[in-house]
């Protein structure tokens, strides 16, 4: 047991500088664009190129790039540029970029992002050649849904808000995270070296195909995929079958794949698996064949954990854990302890896009008078008020923090 928290540490060490530098830069990047950047019309092969351009540096994992996947398509985008967006983005992200330079090397993690970027863009080009165009999409008269916006707190400063986007970044992916170091290490501590090599004795397809295999089903971010692939590698895989599973794992899983099916189509989501499958595929044998050599070993960092940056990141990514975990015990424990007879009402909220902005409305609503509890959903858009909380105080709070009552309120 001692062995694998060993392994676990060297592990987080080892990931946390790069995980920590891909945070910063996009908090950056999330409050230094345009505001209305997102928002713009998507159309055409220019507007696959943007969707997917967009895509790539985003730090969002395939849970989180559903919603914002779709949220492009309401506003007005074409089926092709949200779907090469939902195969591009959940493959990279400057997060992960820089952790799979830290484990493989920087040929290995640019090549990843070319065949992310290009996965993309034929996969929403094939979308858009193999449907009929609607009436709006002839006419040019796409009608955007304006409901569907970003806020920011009123006077807030846009450092604050790059550094609540880049700490959401990790609260978004923290089980994940921890699942990937953890399966890493049980790879390196249990010594499945023998059983992993053994399947290149039948080739590299044959090795590519059970990989995909196991990891399409399943839900693993970009990022905490990396140290899973570093593992299979130092295991005896080709770098190839790590690419793979790099490519795959985290643009595929059952809940994308039922949420593209409802939203765009079976024809759409068999474009989308098609692409990733064939796509990851012929990457793989195009790296094999091109850069395998330029791999780095990734035991060879391994050994340069005991740098102070390293450590100092380590127990900042696991103090920012900790909170992440304390308040999911915490706000459990609220739920369950709240008196459903309790007279409640319903708000609709507008303008809520993250679990960040789920935090600050609980917490400033709760210091509300009269409030006994809150429940706030990010899916549906509401926050449920337990108490005898006067209706415009609450309406007052959730305004000034940003967000937007479109409806009023609805009692119960």
């Amino acid at each position: 047991m001692l062995a694998f928290f060993q392994a676990c540490w060297i592990i987080l060490c080892q990931l946390a500088p790069w995980l920590l530098l891909g945070m910063i830069l996009s908090g950056m990047l999330h409050v230094l664009l345009p505001r209305d950047f997102v928002r713009r019309k998507f159309h055409g092969i220019g507007g696959i190129v943007k969707a997917v351009l967009l895509g790539v540096p985003l730090p969002l994992c395939s849970c989180g790039v559903i919603p914002a996947g779709i949220g492009l398509k309401n506003q007005g985008a074409s089926d092709g540029a949200s779907v090469g967006f939902l195969i591009s983005t959940p493959q990279t992200g400057i997060d992960s970029v820089l952790v799979s330079a830290s484990f493989f090397g920087w040929p290995f993690a640019v090549f990843k992002v070319f065949a992310a970027a290009i996965t993309g863009f034929i996969g929403g080009w094939l979308t858009d050649v193999t449907r009929p165009l609607d009436h709006e999409e002839l006419t040019g008269d796409v009608k955007v849904h304006d409901h569907l916006t970003y806020s920011e707190v009123p006077g807030q400063s846009k450092w604050v808000a790059a550094w609540q986007h880049a700490v959401e970044i990790l609260r978004s992916i923290w089980i994940w995270l921890l699942i990937g170091v953890f399966v890493s290490a049980a790879i390196e501590v249990l010594g499945l070296n023998q059983y992993l090599i053994q399947i290149t004795d039948y080739g590299l397809f044959p090795a590519m195909v059970l990989v995909l295999l196991i990891s399409a089903p399943l839900y693993v971010c970009a990022t905490a995929s990396v140290p899973i692939a570093a593992a299979l590698v130092q295991s005896g895989l080709p770098p190839a079958v790590a690419l793979v599973f790099l490519m795959a794992g985290p643009a595929t899983n059952l809940t994308t794949m039922g949420a593209i099916r409802t939203r765009f189509g079976f024809r759409v989501l068999l474009v989308y698996l098609s692409t990733l499958v064939v796509g990851s595929f012929l990457f793989a044998a195009i790296f094999d064949w091109v850069l395998t050599s330029s791999v780095t070993n990734a035991d060879s960092h391994v050994h340069d954990h005991t740098q102070w940056w390293s450590i100092l990141s380590a127990l900042f990514t696991l103090g920012l854990i900790a909170t992440f975990v304390w308040s999911y015990l915490t706000k459990s424990i609220a739920r369950r302890m709240v008196d459903r007879s309790l007279q409640s009402f319903d708000v609709k909220v507008d303008g809520m896009h993250c679990g960040n902005c789920v935090s600050r409305l609980e917490t400033e609503l709760s210091k509300a008078a009269g409030v006994e509890a809150v429940e706030v959903n990010l899916e549906s858009g509401t926050a449920k008020i337990f108490g005898l909380a006067d209706r415009n105080t609450i309406v007052d709070v959730i305004e000034k923090l940003g967000f937007h009552v479109p409806s009023g309120i609805h009692s119960h």
